[in-house]
């Protein structure tokens, strides 16, 4: 099929299959009234059940748009949230016995080699895999997580249509373009493509485990190397209450602040001190096991976060918590986030026009969907573009702002960051920090400087051979004047920058 009308055909499905859900009332278009009456189905259903259901039966792209949403009941209602939770980990399972033949496909030997027990009954279902509980040959209790049959043709389909009408979008309404959609799209497929392989996931996986190691509050299963291929992931069992189980954790006797507090700090650390995150942790993707620790599963989308970036997004937030709207307008102009020609004064005021209305008032007071609303407006007043490196973040910080509010409405959980930030923004920009980025920067000169010298020595050998022709001042200057060694300012630059680094740390 022709990819535009194969991206034609889907999108009518799409449309059909929210008609038929009695859901087109939502959209905004001529006629959708009248579509929705003559398309719908018969059902005492609630919206959020028929939400639910539409989004199940369009696929496990749409199904991800659920389980973003129900972590926020302020955007969706208490009742719809309610129901798209069910999207998290009980979608219909495909057979035990189509999991054990790819079991043994992906890892080259029959079950009872792989496993002394492997329960047929999977304990979670989810949009991309399915989990079955086992006993490893040595005693081990596992989780098996086992990726759909055909799950990367429903996901290249979907892909292709976002991709198709990003580009139409592009073309035909100039005023979308600073939403950068067609990057948008690129990001959320090389994300997917990333998902499609469990071994990075089990990497991602062992790579947090390791920025966690030592801390008690916040745990990673440990990844089983030896039975994890492309479509099979195995990992070490654990066993808790979802993070959004409130009721359950209060009638135990946990302290669900304290969880919250923990639940903030491994955000944080995750974004500001490692620059790597979770991506996806609704409720379905964090528990709370039995001393009340957070358990994280499900790595199959992470994010990363530059160093320059943590920089801005920590004064940014830290400006937004202390009221200083001028020091956040001049931080998005730093970043290039709002064009260079706009009003930094103007600019200020708008941000204060949102922020001040919510400044210290506890979440459940505050309306997300007026707030993002208005959000939207004042990047379109300015021209602000899409940051497509920035978009799992964002999205991510959204649904962990869903979870504060499920284990305490009465907290804002930025608030509780706000202590973490401060202590790394003196850390990393203070003048310490600075003498040791200015100390590591010449080191790795210092360590890339044989290697340098040897190409020299290559090129001037070539030279002299006739081989290369070029001008001894170029060479020179391709080695910024060193002939030898290093030239007498960067040792003098070394030596000044260790000292002040030594005397500064003492201090």
């Amino acid at each position: 099929m022709i990819p535009a009308l194969r991206t034609v055909t889907r999108l009518v499905v799409v449309l059909w299959v929210v008609a038929r859900h009695d859901l087109l009332g939502f959209l905004d278009f001529p006629g959708a009234a009248l579509a929705s009456r003559l398309a719908a189905r018969r059902s005492s259903d609630r919206s959020g059940q028929r939400l639910a259901a539409a989004l199940v039966a369009l696929g496990p792209t749409f199904i991800k748009l659920g389980q973003a949403l129900s972590t926020r009941a302020d955007l969706v209602g208490e009742q719809t949230a309610a129901d798209l939770s069910g999207l998290q980990d009980r979608l219909a399972p495909f057979p035990g016995e189509r999991a054990v033949e790819i079991v043994e496909r992906e890892l080259g030997q029959t079950l009872s080699l792989i496993f002394q027990s492997f329960e047929l009954i999977p304990v979670a279902a989810a949009s991309i895999a399915q989990v079955h509980f086992a006993v490893t040959a040595d005693g081990k209790d596992v989780a098996v997580k086992i990726l759909r049959p055909n799950i990367e043709k429903a996901f290249h389909r979907d892909l292709e249509m976002l991709s198709r009408l990003a580009r139409w979008a592009d073309r035909l309404v100039p005023s979308l373009r600073r939403l950068r959609l067609i990057e948008v799209v690129e990001t959320l497929a090389q994300s997917v493509e990333l998902e499609m392989d469990l071994r990075f996931e089990a990497a991602a996986a062992a790579e947090m485990a390791e920025n966690f190691s030592g801390d008690d509050t916040f745990l990673i299963p440990a990844v089983d190397w030896t039975r994890t291929a492309r479509r099979v992931l195995t990992l070490e069992r654990v066993a808790g209450l979802a993070v959004d189980e409130r009721d359950e954790m209060i009638a135990l006797g946990y302290d669900v602040t304290r969880i919250l507090r923990n639940a903030a700090e491994a955000f944080f650390n995750m974004v500001f001190r490692d620059g790597f995150f979770h991506a996806d942790l609704h409720p379905g993707n964090l528990f709370v096991d039995s001393q009340g620790r957070l358990v994280a599963v499900d790595f199959g989308i992470v994010g990363r976060v530059d160093l320059e970036t943590r920089h801005f997004l920590a004064a940014m937030l830290i400006g937004f918590l202390n009221g200083d709207y001028r020091k956040v307008a001049e931080v998005h102009f730093q970043a290039g986030y709002v064009p260079a020609h706009k009003s930094v004064d103007a600019f200020s005021q708008a941000i204060r026009s949102v922020a001040q209305p919510i400044l210290g008032k506890p979440i459940f007071e505050i309306s997300v969907a007026r707030l993002l609303g208005q959000l939207f407006e004042v990047t379109e007043t300015f021209a602000m573009e899409t940051q497509p490196q920035l978009l799992l973040l964002q999205k991510s910080m959204l649904v962990a702002e869903g979870i504060g509010r499920q284990l305490d409405p009465s907290v804002n959980m930025w608030e509780l960051a706000r202590p973490m930030i401060e202590r790394w923004m003196r850390q990393n920009l203070g003048v310490k920090a600075r003498v040791t980025s200015t100390v590591i920067d010449v080191a790795h000169t210092l360590e890339r400087l044989p290697r340098l010298l040897d190409n020299a020595e290559r090129v001037l050998s070539e030279v002299q051979r006739g081989g290369i022709k070029l001008h001894p001042d170029a060479v020179r200057g391709a080695l910024g004047g060193q002939r030898s060694g290093p030239s007498l300012w960067l040792w003098l630059s070394w030596a000044v920058s260790a000292a002040l680094a030594a005397t500064l740390m003492m201090g």
